[in-house]
């Protein structure tokens, strides 16, 4: 079976894909990313053949200031910008599925060019729905942009797929993904490197911030004063804080307190299994890392999936949301103790990662194309 997988150029959106292509690989079948020039070396690092489908893609022309709540507005100008994308690779995309013949296509929810490209030659669609929120405002402002491309098929709407993937634990997933099927979540973070700190035993409980890689690019500081402040705080209530972002944002947040590991890049999949505690922007991946991690988390969302991704882990009771106007010393610092010495967050913590590891694995999810392509 080949199997083409398709992306927008962007980790968090790619990152999810990876498992399912491993084991698509283990279990001898062909496969093959398609993706923007700019993203190959990503899909290269990850061990994984990458062909691409067209030029340079950026996604630094939206800018958001962070809000507090979902923004319909912001999301629908997101979904045009994964339109304008596709229709710079869809030309690319189109002569891969020609040429190369794949027996399903595997795209992540923001990336169009695979699906019209699957649906234009009648090869099944398979639709991997990262992030727990529905945003149907990415498919119909999508569609607007590829209007005319679409309308080229007979199509006034982007396609629908055979089969709807998510990794959400089902206790966390909204209605609309009632009939999904679960794909475990097995976290990839990128090339991982692991300090030798990291194996020793821990003398304090170790609480992590991060930053993911997406709020950086746009200018999000995330309240830097006031973070700094809090962390200077925990470190001086006898905790080992470790701050996970880029060497790039590091700087541009200036020297850290005394006392304050920064840590770099770093794979959170493996940072989460040393550290008590997660303080984060709520993107899908850095949130459900967390959950199969078994560990807490406070967040603090800034746009898009990011709001009803922190609700669902608020609501479920395995961490706290704080809205940027609740950012303040004193509060993150209180609430970070609350979630470190509350039993019941740590059971309900370890109950959802015991949901994330009860499902389908990325080789059961295999089987399950391999039967959808058999059936068309």
């Amino acid at each position: 079976m080949r199997i083409l997988l398709t992306s927008e150029p962007l980790p968090g959106h790619f990152f999810p894909l990876v498992p399912l292509a491993w084991a698509a690989r283990a279990a001898g079948h062909e496969v093959l990313v398609a993706a923007p020039d700019n993203f190959v070396d990503s899909v290269l690092n990850a061990g994984l053949p990458v062909v691409s489908s067209g030029l340079r893609a950026d996604f630094v022309e939206l800018e958001p200031a962070g809000s507090g709540g979902p923004d319909e507005g912001l999301r629908r100008a997101h979904g045009r910008m994964f339109g304008k994308i596709a229709a710079k690779t869809l030309s690319a995309t189109r002569a891969v599925v020609e040429l190369w013949q794949p027996d399903v296509v595997v795209s992540e929810r923001a990336e169009f060019a695979g699906p019209i490209a699957a649906a234009e030659h009648g090869t099944p669609l398979v639709d991997l729905r990262w992030g727990v929120a529905d945003l149907t405002e990415y498919r119909s402002s999508g569609a607007e942009v590829l209007a005319g491309e679409l309308a080229g098929l007979g199509m006034t709407e982007l396609p629908e797929p055979d089969l709807l993937l998510t990794p959400w634990p089902p206790s966390l997933r909204l209605p609309h993904a009632t009939g999904h099927s679960g794909l475990r979540h097995v976290s990839y973070n990128g090339v991982a490197r692991i300090p030798d700190w990291m194996l020793r035993p821990r003398t304090a409980p170790r609480i992590c911030l991060t930053l993911g890689t997406l709020v950086p690019q746009l200018g999000l500081d995330l309240l830097r004063d006031e973070l700094l402040v809090a962390l200077r705080e925990l470190v001086r209530c006898g905790f080992d804080v470790a701050v996970a972002v880029d060497d790039r944002t590091a700087a541009a947040w200036g020297p850290w307190p005394r006392g304050v590991r920064h840590v770099g890049w770093m794979p959170m999949g493996q940072l989460l299994r040393v550290s008590d505690l997660l303080i984060h922007h709520g993107g899908q991946g850095t949130t459900l890392t967390a959950l199969e991690a078994g560990v807490p988390q406070l967040i603090f969302p800034q746009f898009d999936d990011q709001f009803e991704n922190a609700d669902a882990v608020a609501k479920a009771g395995a961490g706290i949301r704080m809205l940027s106007p609740e950012i303040v010393p004193e509060a993150v610092v209180g609430h970070c103790v609350r979630l470190l010495e509350s039993a019941d967050i740590a059971a309900v913590a370890a109950g959802l990662a015991g949901e994330i590891a009860a499902q389908p694995s990325p080789f059961e999810v295999v089987t399950q194309l391999e039967t959808l392509v058999a059936q068309r």
